[in-house]
């Protein structure tokens, strides 16, 4: 069994390490942009969120749905869906064995992918851009766990 820091000493490893790093970074910043946007569009889903606007009858007019919210929340269903995935294969990818610079060129393609799909989102930018950048991710994640599999499995 590899011990911990013969993982860290493996340069695949570490690469994954930073770029998995950097992504759920980026997932947790969209936490704190629909909060941002929570706060300045006033619209709350939980009572006890708009308390701080008002009481009673007068607070449940923050209890509301916002554009802007729900499309900052559907980036992030769709991080969750994308890097949650990548993070798992990923792990795997890297302790199959590959080049060092193909996992670079994976890790690399899946992370600005998924940055440019969030600015995509926020901005928001005209489709194929969004569509193009979520497609691109995906498939960095599949090429990864085809690795895997035919390493494995001997494919």
């Amino acid at each position: 069994m590899a011990k911990s820091t013969q993982l860290i000493d493996n340069e695949v490893f570490r690469a994954f390490a930073t770029y998995t790093a950097i992504v759920l970074l980026k997932m947790m910043l969209m936490s704190l942009i629909t909060a941002y946007f929570r706060i300045t569009r006033k619209a709350f889903v939980n009572p006890e969120d708009t308390e701080a606007f008002g009481k009673g009858e007068s607070a449940k007019k923050f209890l509301r749905t916002d554009p802007d919210v729900e499309r900052v929340r559907r980036g992030h269903l769709n991080d969750l869906e994308n890097i949650v995935p990548f993070v798992g294969i990923g792990l795997l990818y890297a302790l199959s064995g590959p080049e060092l610079s193909t996992a670079l060129l994976h890790f690399r393609i899946f992370t600005g992918a998924r940055i440019f799909h969030t600015f995509a989102y926020l901005i928001p930018l005209p489709q194929p851009g969004r569509g193009l950048s979520w497609a691109v991710g995906y498939s960095v994640t599949f090429s990864m766990a085809y690795k895997v599999l035919k390493t494995a499995w001997l494919l």
